[in-house]
């Protein structure tokens, strides 16, 4: 395991009720727990209440080895209904005023942020004040070296976001990670709806300078714009448990690889296949196989 890189997850931490019954997830929680299996140091960072669910969580990280960075505060730990369709895409109902809206920055925190070498956090866990200032103190304190990644997986979910916040996350980050449906509603509230999508990644890449912006597309594929080249992956056709966490399984896989320092196409076909594994398993965190961790 590479113990000088760190890769954290910062974010909510909750549990998902499934129709078959409650699993944890938590973007950043899923993100953390893949990159540990494919081998490197990484740590979730959040916040659950003084709750037996929130006891439960912690005992279940535990027991997977994931490294976390976990305050317990005097809120309910995050719960989320989730309603899957008959193709298997979920639909979220996330609980307000929980421990995750609450993560305080502490100097614990800050001397972790100072360790690490890719972050990944999105909009959601910034619909409160206070989680939203946690996380960007801790961004701004990492390394300011030039191979330390920042990636904002935009997260938009039942109105949980602002044109703000969406603004001033993208120029925090220098990878964006959206899906096509994500891009349409952000490229509206930036003012280029009328553009075809390939367009509308290049206006973003251009207006934030990122390095890298990855599009999925479900069904139909995924890109990666760098801002010389485009990488296109097809979604492989599986069978489908539910989607649940399979976008975080991506991202993990991505930076993991870059981290290792392979080309954007082949993070890229990494990335692709991980997530249609974890789409074939059901909840967001299932254990990986060999053939993906070696």
């Amino acid at each position: 395991m590479d113990q000088e890189k760190i890769v954290v997850g910062i974010g909510e931490a909750l549990w998902d009720v499934l129709p078959e019954g409650k699993k944890i997830g938590g973007a950043p929680a899923n993100f953390a727990y893949h990159v540990s299996q494919l081998g490197l140091s990484s740590c979730v960072v959040s916040a659950v209440g003084e709750d037996a669910l929130g006891s439960e969580i912690l005992a279940n990280f535990s027991a997977k080895g994931l490294c976390t960075h976990i305050a317990t505060v005097p809120y309910p730990t995050g719960t989320v209904q989730v309603e899957i369709d008959q193709v298997g895409v979920p639909q979220y109902v996330i609980r307000e005023g929980v421990a995750w809206d609450n993560i305080p920055f502490t100097p614990d925190l800050k001397a972790l942020a100072q360790r690490t070498t890719a972050v990944c956090f999105g909009s959601l866990a910034q619909r409160s004040s206070v989680s939203r200032a946690t996380i960007n103190h801790f961004i701004d304190a990492m390394p300011k070296e030039k191979d330390t990644l920042i990636v904002f997986d935009v997260n938009l979910r039942q109105g949980f976001f602002t044109k703000e916040i969406l603004d001033q996350s993208m120029k925090k980050c220098n990878v964006l990670k959206i899906n096509d449906e994500e891009l349409i509603v952000i490229s509206r509230l930036l003012g280029y709806p009328g553009t075809d999508l390939r367009s509308k990644c290049r206006a973003l890449i251009d207006r934030y300078n990122l390095r890298m912006l990855i599009l999925t597309c479900g069904v139909n594929g995924s890109h990666i714009f760098t801002p010389g080249d485009i990488s296109y992956r097809a979604t492989p056709k599986v069978e489908v448990a539910d989607t649940v966490g399979a976008g975080d399984s991506f991202t993990a896989a991505f930076v993991s690889s870059i981290i290792r320092g392979m080309s954007v196409s082949e993070a890229h076909r990494r990335a692709v296949d991980l997530s249609a594994y974890v789409c074939t398993q059901s909840g967001a965190m299932p254990a990986l196989p060999a053939e993906y961790t070696t």
